[in-house]
């Protein structure tokens, strides 16, 4: 997407394109998918799914950016997946949920009614119809942090602020460790400068919760990983590499 930056970041200026990716952890219990990125078919018709907000939010996607076609490239189908985690509902976290109707879904308490209400200034960046298909399966709501297969390795964060139910992820791998922001923080300045983005849907929580995953990462020695930071995105490897 290419945003206005104050939409990222409390004081930002001018436009900012930023990745919006997906992330896969093997478990000897299940793979584990955390966020699910845009609407797949919009790689074909982008107007069809996200109509004014293509020209708005600078939308794109090649069709080689499909999770499911991603997911093909590094030897696995939709149907592997066994579980999911959502950061959040905000539409560019939510639009492949539909792929994956045999996972287990986890997400924070509060997050899918805020989803559904959204405060209306806020309206524009949720798409129901992502989310709609796995109310027929269930959604484990979580409340608070959640270790997720009690051994350590993946623990959801609970970081309200940007949405009542905004989730990090913490993964602890064999050698390294890192804390996956999801949308509690835009950028690597914005944590060091404890910076909420504009449209949080409560500003002292937003920022309580980047000073929770702070001090986390010190405590557990791990790195922060903002998704939508693009300055930062070349430090960390993308498939088909990968971190053991």
């Amino acid at each position: 997407m290419t945003l206005e930056n104050s939409l990222l970041i409390v004081g930002g200026t001018g436009r900012l394109t930023v990745p919006l990716p997906t992330f896969l952890i093997e478990h000897e219990r299940g793979l584990v998918l955390f966020d699910t990125g845009l609407v797949p078919e919009a790689a074909d018709d982008p107007h069809l799914i996200y109509g004014e907000l293509v020209e708005e939010a600078g939308i794109e996607m090649t069709p080689d950016q499909r999770i499911d076609r991603q997911l093909a490239t590094i030897g696995f189908r939709p149907e592997d997946i066994t579980h999911v985690i959502l950061s959040h509902t905000h539409l560019d976290h939510t639009g492949g949920l539909s792929l994956f109707p045999q996972a287990k879904f986890f997400i924070q308490r509060g997050e899918l009614g805020y989803g559904y209400w959204p405060y209306p200034a806020a309206a524009a960046f949720f798409r129901q119809a992502d989310f709609e298909p796995i109310r027929a399966i269930g959604w484990h709501e979580v409340d608070g942090d959640f270790d997720l297969f009690g051994d350590g390795s993946i623990r959801i964060l609970a970081c309200p602020g940007h949405t009542p139910g905004n989730a990090s992820l913490f993964v602890q791998l064999s050698d390294r460790s890192f804390i996956i922001a999801g949308d509690t923080v835009h950028s690597t300045h914005a944590i060091e400068a404890e910076l909420p983005a504009s449209p949080d849907a409560n500003t002292e929580q937003a920022i309580w919760s980047i000073r929770k995953i702070k001090r986390l990462a010190e405590a557990w020695q791990a790195d922060i990983w903002v998704p939508h930071d693009p300055d930062q995105w070349p430090e960390f490897a993308h498939a088909p590499e990968y971190y053991s």
